[in-house]
């Protein structure tokens, strides 16, 4: 009850972006569990201004069933009203009425700004108020202070300091659906197409689409094109065609401009391109697609986690601390002031206006800047500057997970960028073992970034059943380095590798894993590749099973989700879309728990909101099985309400990567054949190479913000290798939100409050991973 007597106020601004809905429920429902008053203002700023039924009070109830709607449920309006002194105190009247000092503002940077504006001249707005004898001293004694805390809302990820802005994923979804849309027909009639994607001011949507679809030729606003860009554009176009590319795909924001400044547009491409080269080509303008549709998975538990924060930051504001924007870096809650945020965001477009293009981008920070530089690298093929001695081979292992090929595609294109001749090995290990193994150019991995599953096919055997077949195969082709892409079957393969470098000389050689699989559970990373994408397809499937529960009433799904013993796949699924409970191996639970989960439930049928959704990891529990909770809830719930069994099965393992997955493994690809470059460089001499360390054998990962590579021996002292699991795992921590969202009493003692970070250049220059 931290929060008793407080009176909080929720409104979203500015343009619409997915996940805002999921904001103000995590606001509502945080702000009710801590014993505030919260109140919903409709229509942005107009509501704070016009008042009356536009301010109305919350219950649990008010946010139910609103987290996978796009755009805002409590509308967002451009108020003209707001930006003049006027309407400001009309707004800080209507606040005072409801007794509300705290404030939560979801929007741009726009809405943002007016906030502070509004919260700086606070206490001059009351004393009018009580000049013109609209309150009394006492009222305005009692209101003294307006604090304010801010959500980033905005598609276009335009608002520096913030790694990720609510929305931006999801826009992104949008835009990599149309591409994958569109490349079938471009095949199909050997089209080019230009696509011009939002961002006015920003390119971050062009970049990182472009990044995520191999595009041809991107223009940001950030960077604008050299000048003569059409000549080496077209001869670019033309290159691709000859060498058998049945497509071209020409990605450009809206505010891309060439370096005098002058616009430069979609129209104006295509012309160029029909002039010079002939090619068929169609424009295809975005628009407003981009911002409709669901949240994706990333934006819900982004703006889930960010409204509870946002709360508690409320809780916790002295007179002392400045208005604050909250956000993500890596998977830890900060804090950023907000006016530090906003200062450089308008540095970036200072430098772009003043046409110091290279600073703009440097001031987007690290994370744009490394989009940027991978995306030059990996576009076009350039040659190498000598041929190295190395040998490289890449397999994937395990169960398919998507963004495995977008992995492959990157490593063999850095790896031919280096010199080095570069395999592709089949079906994992064991093709390794068969010689099923074949060198690939720059072209063989073209269009694999969007494919899900695993091209080169992939087994889990593990290389202790063929042990002298592998050793073999290494010498026979010389390989240096050998790059894993997979799951926990993938780390232990690598291990026993390393271990038998004792027995077989020809193992002490470079090799890394990048961990890929639905179930997140390889040591030495926060996030494997693929899972990303198999929490948005147990997503979607939940949001289809809640809707047919809607629709019956009084029903209770129990759905299934994979993992093995991990249970980060239901436990992230879960908040993405509201479950009322999900079971892991990790969070162990007795009967009493499953008693008090089926009274939770029976109490919940007695409100407006019939139905139910329970998620259980595959492996949670040696006895309560799927049929046994189903089972349980029946004869419990007899009367009261029914249940349905949903297995979601291998459809979590299956479609086309996310563009979080697509950017992942790309990025990964690119770093671990860098790193490995540099090992190979370290091992070398007198012709041949010799690597022994446990240095020389890593997995590499994001922890917490940083892409690391850790020493596979060394993770084996962290490693669960009954359960397949690391013995920490971050994630757990999220469960509390899951617990408190889904309304259970529990105690958030345990809940780490994010620390006030600045924004400065030298923060924005530091390498954040992702």
């Amino acid at each position: 009850m931290a929060g008793a007597g407080m009176a909080i106020a929720v409104l979203t601004s500015g343009g619409d972006a997915q996940g805002m809905n999921a904001a103000v429920r995590a606001v509502t429902r945080m702000g009710i569990y801590v014993g505030a008053k919260v109140f919903l203002i409709y229509e942005g700023y107009e509501g704070l201004v016009e008042g009356g039924d536009n301010i109305k009070q919350a219950n649990w109830l008010s946010v139910s069933n609103i987290i996978q709607l796009g755009g805002t449920v409590i509308g967002s309006a451009r108020c003209k009203a707001f930006t003049t002194r006027a309407g400001r105190l009309r707004a800080a009247r209507n606040l005072v009425e409801h007794g509300i000092t705290n404030l939560c503002v979801i929007g741009g940077d726009g809405s943002l700004t007016g906030a502070d504006i509004f919260r700086s001249e606070w206490g001059g707005l009351l004393e009018e108020l009580v000049r013109d004898g609209q309150i009394s001293e006492q009222v305005a004694r009692e209101n003294c202070r307006l604090n304010i805390v801010g959500l980033v809302g905005s598609i276009d990820n335009d608002f520096c300091g913030t790694d990720m802005t609510i929305g931006t994923d999801s826009a992104l979804h949008r835009i990599m659906e149309v591409i994958d849309a569109i490349t079938t027909t471009a095949q199909s009639h050997q089209r080019t197409f230009v696509l011009e994607v939002m961002g006015r001011h920003c390119g971050y949507l062009a970049l990182v689409s472009g990044l995520a679809s191999g595009a041809d030729w991107l223009f940001i606003p950030e960077s604008p094109p050299e000048d003569g860009w059409e000549d080496l554009m077209c001869e670019r176009l033309g290159e691709t065609r000859s060498r058998g590319s049945r497509l071209n795909i020409i990605i450009i924001a809206e505010g891309a401009i060439d370096r005098s400044g002058k616009p430069i547009s979609s129209n104006y491409v295509k012309d160029l391109v029909v002039q010079r080269l002939g090619f068929d080509t169609r424009v295809t303008v975005l628009g407003h697609v981009q911002r409709g549709g669901t949240p994706s998975a990333f934006d819900r538990v982004l703006s889930s986690k960010m409204g509870m924060e946002a709360v508690m930051a409320l809780l916790e504001a002295t007179p002392d601390t400045p208005a604050c924007v909250v956000s993500l870096s890596g998977n830890q809650s900060v804090r950023l002031p907000l006016m530090e945020c906003v200062q450089v965001t308008k540095d970036v477009q200072k430098a772009m206006d003043e046409k110091r293009f290279d600073e703009a981008i440097q001031l987007r920070g690290r994370s744009f800047e490394n989009n940027w530089n991978i995306y030059k690298l990996l576009a076009h093929q350039k040659p190498a500057q000598e041929k190295s001695p190395f040998g490289l081979a890449i397999l994937n292992v395990g169960a398919p997970a998507a963004g495995m090929n977008a992995a492959v595609r990157s490593a063999v294109r850095i790896g031919i960028c280096q010199g080095h001749t570069v395999y592709v090995v089949s079906d994992g290990f064991e093709g390794l073992s068969k010689g099923q193994i074949r060198e690939v150019g720059w072209h063989d991995v073209a269009g694999w970034l969007g494919r899900g599953g695993s091209m080169l096919g992939t087994k889990r055997t593990l290389p202790k059943t063929c042990m002298e077949k592998i050793v073999e195969n290494v010498r026979k082709f010389n390989i240096q380095g050998l790059l894993v892409i997979g799951g926990f079957e993938a780390y232990e393969g690598v291990l026993q590798l390393v271990e038998a470098r004792r027995q077989y000389e020809e193992l002490c050689i470079v090799m890394c894993v990048i961990p890929a699989t639905i179930s997140n559970n390889v040591p030495g990373t926060d996030f494997s590749l693929g899972s990303d994408t198999a929490v948005n397809a147990a997503m979607e499937s939940c949001d289809r099973i809640k809707q047919s529960a809607s629709g019956t009433k009084r029903r209770v799904f129990i759905v299934e989700t994979m993992g093995g013993y991990c249970g980060y796949l239901s436990t992230v699924t879960g908040i993405a879309v509201g479950a009322d409970a999900a079971y892991v191996y990790e969070d162990p639970f007795t009967i009493h728990d499953l008693k008090a989960n089926v009274e939770h439930l029976t109490d919940k049928m007695k409100t407006d909101i019939q139905r139910g959704l329970v998620l259980r990891n595959e492996k949670c529990h040696e006895h309560y099985t799927t049929e046994f909770l189903y089972n349980l809830y029946s004869s419990e719930g007899k009367g009261i309400f029914d249940c349905r069994i949903n297995v979601l099965g291998h459809l979590q393992q299956g479609g086309a990567p996310t563009p979080f997955d697509r950017n992942y493994g790309t990025k990964l690809g690119v770093k671990a054949v860098l790193w490995m470059s540099e090992k190979l460089q370290e091992a070398y001499s007198k012709g041949r190479t010799f690597a022994n360390s446990a240095e020389s054998a890593c997995v590499i990962g994001l922890r917490k913000k940083v892409v690391a590579f850790s020493p596979v021996t060394e993770l084996k002292k962290v490693t669960d290798f009954e359960h397949r699991l690391p013995q920490e795992q971050w994630w757990l921590n999220l469960r509390l939100m899951l617990k408190m969202l889904a309304n259970y009493q529990i105690s958030l003692t345990e809940y780490i409050s994010g620390t006030m970070e600045h924004v400065t250049r030298r923060t924005l220059s530091i390498e954040k991973g992702f």
